[in-house]
């Protein structure tokens, strides 16, 4: 399982209630199934990748995020995850207020924009970056925003949505192995994960 998918499984607590949007073949929700004994459903509008998921017995619909997420109830989940999909995301202030009346909690983790390796690039280069984490050019892209840690903690403050815990870690899109960047994460993590709460659980110890 990639490196990020770890760390993001390791903030689950057992047993939990967890929508996982985006899903792809439900390689995250098998394991949280597996090793944490969790109640799981994942959202895929790819029909081939949700077909896998569904052939490994996990509960997946094959549908739009934005359209099936509002099916749902107030407080439905525990956890709600958005993992490599925020910089495809049309509405993200929307979304995300979204996961957070569903879930007590959502997990989003993005490729950071402002890695040096794609600073390099356009410095030396004059060209948009392309690189592991975002491997399109300009023209054939589905990502639609460029993420920076550092925004991406205004955007929170600026939307009154709170960070519960963060994370910053250098690894390469599907690679199982990397490691927390703790010095200069703007600068040289490719990737953040963020846990988001509601403000009446600001104060909670995440895991409680």
């Amino acid at each position: 399982m990639r490196f990020d998918l770890q760390v993001i499984a390791s903030w689950i607590e057992p047993g939990a209630r967890v929508l996982d949007l985006g899903c792809r073949t439900g390689s995250l929700l098998d394991h949280l199934r597996r090793e944490k004994s969790i109640r799981g459903t994942g959202i895929e509008i790819d029909e081939q990748a949700a077909g896998e998921a569904i052939a490994k017995g996990l509960s997946v619909i094959h549908g739009d995020i934005y359209e099936e997420i509002g099916d749902y109830p107030d407080s439905a989940f525990d956890q709600v995850i958005l993992s490599q999909t925020l910089q495809q995301v049309h509405d993200p202030a929307r979304l995300i207020r979204d996961m957070l009346r569903v879930g007590r909690r959502c997990i989003v983790s993005f490729p950071n924009f402002t890695h040096i390796g794609n600073r390099m690039q356009m410095f030396f280069t004059g060209r948009a970056p392309v690189s592991r984490e975002l491997p399109y050019q300009w023209y054939d892209t589905p990502n639609i925003r460029v993420i920076p840690i550092t925004d991406f903690r205004r955007f929170c403050r600026d939307i009154g949505v709170p960070i519960v815990r963060e994370v910053a870690i250098s690894t390469h899109h599907h690679d199982t192995r990397g490691r927390v960047i703790t010095v200069l994460p703007n600068l040289l993590a490719t990737f953040g994960i963020f846990m988001l709460g509601r403000h009446d659980q600001a104060n909670e110890t995440p895991g409680s």
